[in-house]
């Protein structure tokens, strides 16, 4: 699944100095990084293969010499459990290919590990990344972001510290596009609402005019056709759907009529359309706030807007107005801005909002694949080998 191929990984680790006074603030995200060259070098060899039991999803795995503790680079993570650290499996699996050196560690002996610290495993958008930080390490050469988006971290100024960012869009797109296709069923068919009404004291009886709509047969519009996008556009089409998509890129025909999706060059023409409007684009200026009052205006009043892509997206006050007003039919929504919301934020108080905590990735699998794919790419950068999925700044 994988862009990379099998590759074999083999290059010297280099190490340097240098310091800063850094704080409780990396448990919150932010922004930035840095990276210099250095002279002491360790030689270790790591290789992408498929594993049997991975339904042909590739997997790290080590290479012929075993390295000591002591010889494996660096890498820096927040921690290790607890509400924000790195899940104990994945502590596992990255101690195989690295030492791993917690925020903790770093900041009670900055000395001796800012030589060490040669990337940054960023997970769950910690430990944040920011100026300081980047001063601090001289050896960084890379951060590996465990997920695809990348609006946490300041591109621009990380690559000004001659470091290198990755990310892992192979892992989450199936995942992502499930939970898409999961928030649009649910919201059509009333799924929360439903539960609550049948585990309910209060519940005598059933009402015959409680009643959802059909996914099935219905016009479904994706704005943003990338692999996520794209995958749901696949999904889709098993129930039969109409599917349309604006995306700053046309997709190729065969593509097209491999899952049936029309283009619409203009997204005006896409929400007028669509029973179902899925946000599938990646948060930048030019899509913060992409959806507001007057495009959802456009769309029908029996439609239902899904977002899994970033909160910021949407104007979440003009949605809260659109759903008060009946301006939309509903919501459903696995991103909020902020994450999690306020507990008196008026989207929390509306029966026909669906909003889940930002689960797309949150599956045992998805996880474990991000991770790996972290892990292949920061290995690639660090034996200056074709880096995967590297971001670059715009």
């Amino acid at each position: 699944m994988f862009r990379s191929k099998a590759l074999s990984l083999l290059k010297l680790i280099p190490l340097m100095s240098g310091q800063s006074n850094l704080a409780y603030k990396f448990t919150h995200p932010v922004t930035a990084c840095h990276g210099h060259r250095c002279h002491r070098s360790v030689i270790y060899k790591q290789w992408y293969r498929t594993c049997p039991h991975s339904a042909g999803r590739r997997t790290i795995s080590a290479g012929t010499k075993v390295m000591a503790q002591g010889e494996l680079p660096g890498v820096l993570i927040l921690d290790i459990g607890g509400t924000h650290g790195v899940l104990e499996d994945l502590a596992a699996l990255l101690r195989k290919h690295f030492h791993l050196i917690t925020m903790k560690e770093f900041l009670g002996n900055k000395e001796e590990m800012r030589k060490k610290i040669q990337s940054v495993f960023v997970f769950e958008c910690r430990p944040t990344i920011d100026r300081e930080l980047l001063e601090s390490l001289p050896n960084l050469k890379v951060i590996g972001n465990s997920g695809v988006g990348v609006d946490h971290l300041d591109l621009k100024m990380i690559s000004s510290f001659g470091v290198k960012v990755t990310n892992t869009p192979n892992a989450v797109a199936d995942p992502t596009a499930d939970i898409g296709m999961a928030l649009m069923l649910a919201s059509a068919r009333r799924l929360v609402e439903g539960c609550q009404i049948a585990v309910s004291p209060d519940t005598k009886y059933f009402a015959v005019d409680w009643l959802g709509v059909e996914v099935t047969r219905a016009t479904l519009g994706i704005i943003g056709m990338g692999s996520i996008g794209y995958k749901v556009a696949q999904r889709a089409r098993a129930f039969n759907m109409r599917i349309l998509y604006h995306n700053r890129n046309r997709r190729r025909k065969e593509e097209e009529e491999a899952v049936g999706a029309h283009y619409c060059a203009k997204m005006e023409d896409l929400l007028q359309q669509s029973d179902f409007v899925m946000l599938v684009v990646n948060l930048t200026p030019e899509t913060h706030k992409l959806i507001g009052k007057k495009e959802l205006g456009l769309m029908k009043p029996t439609a239902t807007l899904i977002n899994i892509s970033r909160g910021a997206v949407i104007d979440q006050d003009a949605l809260v107005e659109a759903l008060r007003n009946k301006v939309i039919r509903a919501a459903a929504l696995d991103v909020t801005y902020p994450e999690p919301l306020p507990r008196d934020h008026p989207l929390l108080n509306l029966n026909n909002v669906i909003i889940t905590p930002h689960i797309g990735t949150a599956t045992v699998q998805a996880i474990h694949m991000m991770a790996e794919e972290a892990i292949a790419n920061i290995l690639a950068v660090l034996n200056d080998q074709p880096i995967p999925s590297e971001v670059f700044p715009k």
